[in-house]
């Protein structure tokens, strides 16, 4: 019996091997990561007892973490096709004012209210995304003008309805809503009673809360925020619809080529956009009880910078949910941050502006640093 040649296996000469270490040094999250750690340090040596890290400051900062999350989520995956949106702020005050003029003065159940704004915002967004590439507009100007016509709308409407530009009622109207309790409820509240008896969390020590846990659960808003994130992430990084919006961002023609269905792919992104978007929208109208016209202004901006700072590349073709998701953990912990340590809060946006350039130049070095480029 003669034996079968043994074949030397080679390494390819046209792979490059790359560390571990430099792998890490080049994945998209380095800036958020970065930015989140240095964040969390200075706030811990200047305002550890303000307050700020216990049960109710941490569910403060939470709270407008998760906002900025829902939208930041929606503004990656779409940056990341090669597009931006720059309507989802017009699209949070216009989304919220819709579900009060429907179930407050049209008087509709809120579950239907919901399901119809849903639909509708979704549909503006496929709108968005057809006419960009239909047209081959930079999406730029596209959604600058909805920003202006939703906006616009938003102010019409209750005034010409209403006579006002702030609905209230809903929450009168919710009482009892299945679909308005997957927005407005809180979860794990046995529980938090439980930490409150255990003497694990603060409580209230008199009037007519006295015993009861400070912190009585987590606000569907943060449960939406994290089930946000997780499904992005997982669409983005084991999917081959995720591959798709990466190609579509990087090289649309060669994506093209490949028969990646580039124009498909940036019109649902414009769309889970939109559903971002109205997420956060219906979250706010449920947690106020109201609507109005003024609701969502700057969102769009506050969502591509939480985005950038997480190490998305304007030009597309690069990021990570997860980097998005820290971005916008740094958005809320140094807004709240700077009010339990007691500086002026006007300085928030100068703080921002300071992480966002560090964390561009410091994702660009590296990225250059590794890749070779220039």
């Amino acid at each position: 019996m003669s034996e079968t040649p043994t074949v030397a296996v080679t390494d390819d000469e046209r792979v490059k091997e790359m560390s571990t270490f430099r792998k890490a040094l080049i994945r998209p999250e380095l800036g958020g990561i970065c930015g989140t750690i240095i964040v969390f340090t200075l706030f811990l040596l200047f305002a550890h007892d303000s307050g700020m890290f216990n049960s109710q400051g941490i569910m403060n900062w939470s709270v407008v973490s998760a906002q900025f999350m829902i939208i930041a989520v929606g503004a990656c995956l779409l940056m990341i096709a090669g597009e931006f949106d720059l309507s989802v702020g017009s699209m949070i005050g216009f989304a919220g004012m819709v579900i009060a003029i429907f179930s407050v003065t049209l008087g509709w159940p809120v579950w239907m209210a919901i399901l119809v704004t849903f639909a509708l915002c979704i549909a503006i967004g496929a709108l968005n995304g057809y006419i960009v590439v239909r047209t081959g507009l930079p999406s730029f100007i596209v959604t600058l003008a909805f920003l202006f016509i939703l906006r616009g709308f938003t102010i019409y409407l209750p005034q010409t309805i209403e006579r006002k530009t702030i609905i209230g009622g809903v929450s009168d109207a919710a009482q009892g809503d299945w679909l308005a309790a997957l927005f407005g409820g809180k979860v794990l509240t046995g529980l938090f009673s439980w930490l409150g008896e255990a003497g694990l969390i603060e409580t209230f020590e008199r009037g007519t809360r006295a015993g009861q846990p400070v912190v009585d659960g987590i606000p569907m808003l943060i449960v939406w925020a994290l089930g946000l994130v997780v499904f992005g992430h997982v669409l983005l990084t084991r999917t081959r619809f995720g591959n798709w919006i990466y190609a579509s961002g990087g090289d649309a023609q060669a994506a093209r080529y490949v028969g990646v269905p580039v124009n498909r792919v940036k019109i649902l992104m414009f769309m889970f956009t939109a559903f971002c978007a109205t997420v956060f929208a219906t979250c706010q109208v449920m947690e106020f009880g109201s609507a109005g016209a003024d609701r969502g202004l700057l969102k769009e901006f506050e969502a591509i910078i939480a985005v950038v700072i997480g190490g998305a590349l304007l030009t597309g073709g690069y990021g990570s949910v997860i980097g998005a998701a820290l971005g916008a953990l740094i958005f809320g912990v140094v807004q709240q941050g700077l009010f339990f340590a007691g500086v002026e809060s006007s300085l928030f946006r100068v703080f921002l502006g300071i992480i966002l350039l560090f964390a561009v130049i410091l994702n660009t070095y590296i990225r250059r640093m590794i890749t070779g480029e220039r």
